[in-house]
């Protein structure tokens, strides 16, 4: 099968967050399986374009039209990459390689990703690449179902299209003029973007496309309701009969305790005992916290925003810390709240917490591969890849039991047992107080019992090969229709 991904980001080229990783790990997964040709199409931003480490030759040359603007696009094809995946990058200097710092929140970016969607289309009809499934990512793609649809089904007459929301809480708006001033579609289509009085690009992928995923199955349900759904759960209902979701998997590969570079040993579901006792040690000390095996050492590796359910953990941290023997360390950036919270809290309780407020990879790998217990509280969450890579590592999550967590992480009773961590149901700060003391509990007065639930998680399959399958029979069943 011929398999076309198109998204805005993808690891190693350009990450902001978890779709970065997603485009990493997917369609390698699918070029592995037997039969699939897979090729990846993203921006080509000024921070690629200046990497040394790619190398690119172009193979096309068109003028993308949109609206009464004729841009300039240039397909480069990546040339050292070492699998079966074939990489195209989208170029133009205007709308992505002269823009400097993040990939996003530039004033236009409405205008820079319908040409993005628009050029990859035009783009496969150049090279004569015509896939049977077009697969697009999050509201930066979102004009790719409705342009097939309306304006390029002639050239993909068979071509099914799959949308995938990743986080429904960026949808792609745009005043009402964006319609006429950029998009060029008919006009029988602006009713599928209107929202409002303005312009919603999800929505109309939502309408547009063939079948809609998201990336766990709870969240696919949640997004019905509209707690969950930022304003679409009307149209989510509306389309549910073609809504599903796959759970993401990770790059057990890249996390991998036995293989990791940035740990200072490396171990197994069998050796985990010795090895994660050094990476405790050796963390404890890098953290600048008393180095103390018997303390249990929790960890929170996440972007410091109010969705992570950051709320919960300020508002137990120094319960918490008075009523458990416990050490704390946080890593990540984000809202100033928040950071000034986590600063002030290791200011008080040196010997207890340590703050990290940067971005720091390695450290991460260290803190997943240290850290006895892993908190992930979020409000919501999509899917969530920490909790997976932090069992991966043989630390047991609490978690809220939303989104992708809920599929992740199902719970133990209170023996630590037909589970894979802790978690609470109802966003509260006494729930979650209460299934970290739960968690505790296990630690310390049942220790083989927390170590075999160390061990359940290591040697659960958290690996892209189980979605990737999934994701093949619903481009079988797609193109069956």
């Amino acid at each position: 099968m011929k398999i076309a991904i198109l998204a805005s980001e993808g690891a190693p080229y350009v990450k902001s967050g978890g779709l970065g990783d997603v485009m990493e790990a997917l369609p390698a997964a699918l070029s592995r399986i037997e039969g699939n040709e897979v090729f990846l199409m993203l921006p080509y931003y000024k921070k690629i374009k200046e990497n040394p480490k790619y190398s690119v030759e172009l193979v096309a040359q068109l003028q993308v039209e949109l609206g009464w603007r004729k841009q300039y696009a240039g397909i480069m094809r990546l040339t050292n990459r070492d699998d079966a995946v074939t990489v195209y990058f989208i170029d133009s200097e205007y709308y992505f390689g002269a823009r400097e710092g993040a990939i996003y929140g530039e004033g236009d970016d409405g205008e820079r990703f319908a040409f993005f969607s628009k050029a990859c289309l035009d783009g496969m009809v150049a090279m004569g690449l015509i896939p049977d499934v077009i697969q697009c990512n999050d509201w930066q793609c979102g004009m790719v179902p409705t342009y097939l649809k309306a304006m390029y089904r002639p050239m993909f007459p068979d071509t099914k299209c799959m949308y995938t929301i990743h986080n429904i809480e960026y949808q792609g708006w745009a005043d009402a003029h964006f319609f006429d001033d950029v998009l060029q579609l008919p006009w029988e289509y602006r009713s599928c973007l209107d929202m409002n009085g303005a312009v919603n690009v999800m929505k109309a992928a939502i309408e547009t496309c063939d079948m809609v995923t998201t990336v766990s199955e709870s969240y696919a349900r949640e997004l019905m309701y509209p707690y969950y759904a930022h304003g679409l759960d009307s149209v989510i209902a509306g389309n549910a009969w073609k809504l599903t979701g796959i759970t993401n998997g990770i790059d057990v590969n890249t996390f991998n305790p036995e293989t990791d570079p940035a740990l200072p040993a490396h171990y197994n579901a069998e050796t985990f005992r010795k090895g994660k006792a050094e990476c405790k040690a050796a963390l404890q000390k890098e953290l600048g916290l008393p180095v103390r095996p018997d303390v249990p050492l929790m960890v929170m590796v996440t972007r410091l925003a109010g969705h992570k359910g950051l709320d919960l953990l300020c508002y137990i941290a120094r319960r918490l810390l008075s009523e458990e023997n416990v050490q704390i360390a946080i890593l990540g950036t984000g809202e100033a709240q928040y950071e000034s919270f986590f600063r002030g809290l290791a200011a008080e309780y040196p010997e207890q917490v340590s703050a990290k407020i940067t971005f720091n990879l390695a450290l991460a790998s260290r803190m997943y591969a240290g850290g006895d217990i892993y908190m992930m509280p979020s409000k919501s969450e999509p899917c969530g890849l920490s909790q997976m890579n932090a069992m991966h590592y043989g630390t047991v999550p609490v978690v809220h039991a939303t989104g992708g967590l809920r599929d992740t992480v199902p719970g133990v009773d209170d023996h630590g047992l037909n589970g894979l961590g802790y978690s609470f149901q109802s966003y509260n700060g006494d729930d979650f107080l209460w299934a970290l003391k739960r968690c505790l509990s296990l630690y310390e007065n049942d220790r083989p019992a927390f170590e075999n639930l160390q061990h359940r998680g290591m040697t659960t399959d958290f690996s892209w090969n189980v979605p990737a399958g999934k994701y093949m029979e619903l481009f079988r069943s797609m193109c069956q229709k």
